[in-house]
């Protein structure tokens, strides 16, 4: 039996299961890794929005992926929703010194359009995104971080999402110092069933990472795996409902 990949997300919770956490597990489990979690904020939400947000302690976080990474150990990290600049400082305290993949998915705006990220928080994103092995913000997001002239100046290897942007073709760019960008290309999937989109695809490629895939092909299988599970939205919830990570195979 080859032993999974062990991959740690640090994120919050999602209490409609669509996104954060919840997502980050079904996807790390469906493409073969053992989840681990650090839980940075607890959320009330469903498909329509959402209605309250609490930051766990920076202490608790700490002692959560301290826990995990002195027994266990990881693969790989993801990290989504942190909550607070505390514990954006707190994790990067922690990653700093490891020799392992992370991919960071810069969480501002949940797919309800709720705010999830204050300014302070953001501005704490820069330690992060130095020690991260991938960025993934989409286009609100890479604009919130200076965009693609800014993101260069910081020599930030990241992946920007396009499919919150217009049009019927979706189009994510990897952008990497001193690299040409390389560009996926696919026809839009037309649904309503959007909900962590962002939190599988950043869970996705860590998991790959941990498998030990070049970058590249952890990106495509991540792209491909997001695709599939939109396809098999369950068709919950009224609002931006959950896709289907279970369904996919």
């Amino acid at each position: 039996m080859t032993t999974p990949p062990r991959i740690l997300s640090i994120a919050g919770s999602d209490s409609s299961g669509g996104a954060g956490i919840q997502a980050d597990i079904r996807t790390i489990t469906m493409l073969g890794g053992y989840a681990m979690t650090a839980i940075t904020a607890i959320t009330a939400q469903n498909t329509l929005g959402v209605t309250m947000v609490e930051a766990l302690s920076p202490a608790m976080v700490a002692a959560q992926i301290d826990a995990c990474l002195s027994d266990i150990g990881a693969d790989a990290v993801k990290i989504g929703m942190l909550g607070s600049p505390e514990i954006a400082a707190v994790v990067a305290d922690r990653l700093e010194a490891l020799a392992i993949p992370v991919v960071f998915d810069p969480v501002m705006i949940a797919t309800s359009g709720s705010v999830l990220a204050d300014e302070a928080t953001i501005a704490g994103f820069e330690r992060l995104m130095a020690l991260a092995t991938l960025t993934t913000p989409n286009v609100p997001e890479l604009a919130a971080l200076g965009g693609p002239e800014t993101m260069a100046e910081r020599g930030i290897t990241y992946l920007a999402k396009g499919g919150d942007a217009e049009g019927p073709v979706v189009e994510d760019r990897l952008a990497r110092p001193d690299l040409e960008d390389l560009v996926w290309r696919s026809d839009r999937i037309e649904t309503r069933h959007t909900h962590g989109t962002g939190c599988t695809l950043s869970s996705a490629i860590a998991t790959g990472l941990g498998q030990g895939l070049p970058l590249e092909e952890a990106i495509a299988r991540g792209r491909d795996f997001v695709r599939a599970a939109l396809l098999a939205a369950p068709g919950f919830g009224a609002g931006h409902g959950p896709m289907g990570h279970q369904a996919v195979r």
